[in-house]
C-alpha cells in the first residue's frame, strides 16, 4: 500500500470520491435566504420581539384523493401573492420580499413582479415599512434595501437589473449569526426608528 504524505491512505477500491464544487461552503449547507429567515421570525416570534411570518400563496383546491389520506391531485393558484413576508414590530406594519441571486453583478429586475411593486408603493403610502432583504450568494453577503430603490429601479424602465454595487451603497449589510440566523430587525431600527 502506498502512503500518501502526512500519513494518509487511498480510497478503497470501489469507494467514489466524492468532490465539492470550487464555491462549496459547509458553512451554508442545507441553507437557504427564506429558511435563515423563518428560523430568525420564530426567534423574534419566541422572545416576543415581533410578529413577522410568511405569507402563504393562495391557492384553490380543485381536486383531493382520499384513497389513503388527503392529497391534493389538481389545484391553481388563486390569485397572485403580494409579497413573502409582514407582520408587526414596534408598533410598526411591517412588509418585504426575499431575493436571492447567483450572480456576481446584479439583481435581476425580473424576478420582482408588477404586482409586488404595486404592492409595496401601498405600504409606504400608508406609513408601513417596507424594504428588500436580498442575498447574494456568490460573496455570502445579505443586505436589506428600502423598497423605494427597488420601485425607482423597476419604474424607470431603463434596466434590467440593480447592480450589486448600487445594493451595497443603498443597502445594508444584515449580520448573520446562529440565532436569529439574520439579525434583520437591528437594521430596521438603525433606518425606521
Amino acid at each position: 500500500m502506498i502512503k500518501y504524505p502526512a500519513g494518509t491512505s487511498p480510497k478503497p477500491k470501489g469507494e467514489k470520491i466524492v468532490r465539492r464544487p470550487k464555491n462549496f461552503s459547509s458553512a451554508n449547507r442545507g441553507m437557504n435566504l427564506e429558511e435563515d429567515i423563518n428560523i430568525s421570525n420564530q426567534y423574534y416570534i419566541d422572545k416576543d420581539i415581533a410578529v413577522i411570518t410568511k405569507r402563504p400563496t393562495p391557492i384553490n383546491i380543485v381536486k383531493v384523493d382520499y384513497s389513503k389520506r388527503a392529497k391534493i391531485v389538481d389545484a391553481y393558484f388563486e390569485k397572485q401573492s403580494t409579497t413573502d413576508y409582514n407582520g408587526v414590530y414596534r408598533g410598526k406594519y411591517i412588509d418585504f420580499e426575499a431575493k436571492s441571486t447567483k450572480l456576481h453583478t446584479s439583481l435581476p429586475l425580473s424576478n420582482i413582479t408588477k404586482h409586488q411593486v404595486e404592492h409595496l408603493i401601498r405600504v409606504n403610502k400608508h406609513g408601513g415599512i417596507a424594504f428588500f432583504i436580498i442575498r447574494f450568494e456568490a460573496f455570502d453577503e445579505t443586505y436589506l434595501l428600502d423598497a423605494r430603490y427597488v420601485i425607482a429601479a423597476f419604474s424607470s424602465n431603463s434596466r434590467k437589473s440593480i447592480p450589486y454595487a448600487t445594493i451595497k451603497k443603498e443597502g445594508h449589510i444584515i449580520k448573520k449569526g446562529f440565532i436569529p440566523r439574520l439579525y434583520y430587525l437591528e437594521v430596521v431600527d438603525s433606518l425606521y426608528f
